[in-house]
């Protein structure tokens, strides 16, 4: 194995063909690369430089040289500012899962300029509910979730990221739908879609919270899985939903949306990330939604 400094010094001599001013352009004195270079020939076995009274040469091997060690410290190059770059987060891959409702709010946004400032981070993004990115998290299959709190998973971490608040979604044909107000008290004895309670532990019981404190119980008469499922079962007239104020602008033509007031309306939604998680494209990914 030849290291990269005698290839250096090689390149320097063969390009100047000349070993003064070879040695001047490296910074060295002449004797120790004269004495490189003839080590250089001997573990090659072959003669690289044609020496003579004025004028340096090179040999046909000498010249095979100079393409492949110009080449070589090329690659060498390149790795080492690809390490650099990976190790400040500038390049590499990121896998983003989010809950459906969070591409209405900050994340297209910060997809956006986290792209335009990391052109060379492959983001990876998959919708998925929040306790299917918790499960994905521990798997290590994504870096970070974008989901709704809390979470029973005492291993991850939160961050703040957006905030969002309810509202009521009602088939464009229901009887409330133009009604000037609507609350949920007059929810009582409307039938509901939902989703399995598991997949999103925090929403689901606000929600139910906010039926209790009017004084029922839902009846929830089908299930969907995700937002925008659920969303599409309220517009061919299967229920009413409370959903993300945030995706009033999802089928507008099919769904009618009535934002909830009060604070026992609003929710968060946050980052959650594994506590070891130690990777520069992640506190990047981070950073970025507290600049953009």
């Amino acid at each position: 194995m030849i290291d990269l400094r005698l290839l250096r010094q090689f390149v320097a001599v063969a390009e100047e063909l000349h070993f003064h001013r070879a040695a001047a352009r490296l910074h060295m004195s002449q004797p120790p690369l004269t004495a490189a270079i003839r080590r250089l020939e001997d573990e090659l076995g072959s003669e690289l430089i044609m020496r003579g009274n004025r004028t340096l040469g090179l040999t046909v091997a000498g010249q095979t040289l100079l393409a492949e060690a110009r080449a070589t410290l090329q690659q060498a190059e390149q790795a080492l500012q690809r390490t650099r770059e990976a190790a400040a987060g500038h390049s590499g891959s990121l896998r983003v899962g989010y809950v459906g409702s969070a591409l209405y709010g900050r994340l297209p946004g910060l997809i956006r300029h986290f792209r335009q400032r990391y052109p060379q981070v492959q983001l990876h993004l998959q919708e998925a509910t929040s306790h299917q990115q918790q499960l994905w998290l521990r798997e290590q299959r994504i870096d970070v979730g974008v989901l709704i709190p809390p979470i029973p998973a005492a291993e991850l971490v939160l961050h703040d990221f957006d905030r969002d608040r309810l509202a009521i979604a009602l088939p464009r044909a229901h009887a409330l739908a133009d009604a000037p107000e609507v609350s949920v008290a007059m929810l009582a004895d409307e039938p509901f879609v939902s989703w399995p309670a598991g997949e999103g532990i925090g929403f689901h019981a606000q929600v139910l919270g906010l039926c209790t404190a009017a004084g029922f119980t839902p009846r929830v008469v089908q299930e969907a899985q995700g937002m925008h499922a659920v969303l599409s079962l309220v517009a061919v007239d299967a229920g009413v939903a409370i959903v993300p104020a945030s995706m009033a602008s999802f089928r507008p033509q099919e769904i009618v949306y009535r934002v909830l007031d009060g604070d026992a309306a609003c929710f968060a939604l946050q980052f959650c990330t594994r506590p070891e998680q130690a990777l520069p494209v992640v506190r990047n990914f981070l950073m970025a939604a507290t600049t953009g």
